[in-house]
């Protein structure tokens, strides 16, 4: 599905005071829907200030910047342009509960030694996660990273073996251990590496703290450092990792916020 277009000059979203004309300045646009969930990205804002809710946000040379509402995101946001604040609408969304049942009860409730594996492995994701580079791709449409049947989706309630956890904060592809996996966006590999419950996995930096995570994965076809271009083949689907099948875990993230990678994926 094609993301919509939310122009700032909507009368149903933003305040005449960010839309009056200003000298050699285009006008500031949204592309997406805002929405729990969404990735929306802004053009028209070169050399001018942009925060969200009142965090700077970066903006690239060409006026381009990315702002996101997490899951559980209140009804509305501020966005600030030049220090002229407008309010946004953030539309609702209902979450569905999915039960798994049949996980080892060490990937449910890991011992003490795991349990420190898996605080230095969040650590080092969320290092990579928050690097915020000037990279433009992330204003670039996405593509697919695989091809198969959706065996998951982004802010599910996760019940496992019974037991209440965090939503899924990702897209899940099922498929044969060996499908390829492709960069949905180019961009760096800002972390190559095997987790105790990503199994292998790749994160992709985008610029400007846009990312993408790929787990669950059988082999690794580039390395930490490498710069890979949107559709190279980065890896292969696997069953690595707290899963009860093989699949593609595919993830989006602004910084430390996850997600939803659906709306930006054609079709």
């Amino acid at each position: 599905m094609t993301p919509r277009r939310a122009l700032l000059a909507a009368p149903a979203l933003l305040a005449p005071a960010l839309l009056a004309p200003r000298p050699a300045r285009a006008q500031v646009a949204l592309r997406g829907t805002p929405a729990q969930g969404a990735l929306l990205v802004g053009s028209g804002a070169a050399g001018r200030r942009v925060a969200l809710d009142g965090a700077p946000v970066a903006v690239s040379p060409e006026g381009a910047f990315a702002i996101g509402f997490g899951r559980d995101h209140g009804p509305r946001a501020v966005l600030s342009v030049d220090g002229h604040p407008t309010e946004i609408a953030v539309a609702p969304r209902a979450w569905d509960v999915q039960r798994i049942t049949g996980l080892p009860p060490e990937q449910v409730t890991p011992d003490a030694a795991t349990l420190q594996r898996i605080a230095r492995e969040r650590e080092a994701l969320a290092r990579a996660r928050a690097a915020e580079t000037p990279r433009g791709d992330f204003a670039r449409p996405f593509a697919w990273p695989a091809q198969g049947r959706i065996s998951g989706v982004y802010g599910s309630q996760r019940v496992l073996n019974g037991q209440p956890r965090q939503p899924h904060y990702g897209l899940d592809v099922a498929g044969p251990v060996g499908t390829p996996v492709l960069a949905a966006q180019s961009g760096r590999v800002a972390l190559a590496a095997e987790f105790h419950f990503f199994g292998r996995l790749l994160v992709l930096d985008h610029g400007h703290r846009v990312h993408t995570l790929y787990a669950h994965l059988s082999e690794l076809e580039a390395r930490e450092g490498e710069e890979v271009a949107q559709g190279a083949r980065i890896a292969r689907m696997g069953a690595t990792g707290r899963v009860t099948g093989p699949h593609l875990h595919f993830s989006l993230g602004l910084g430390p916020l996850w997600l939803d990678p659906r709306p930006l994926l054609p079709g």
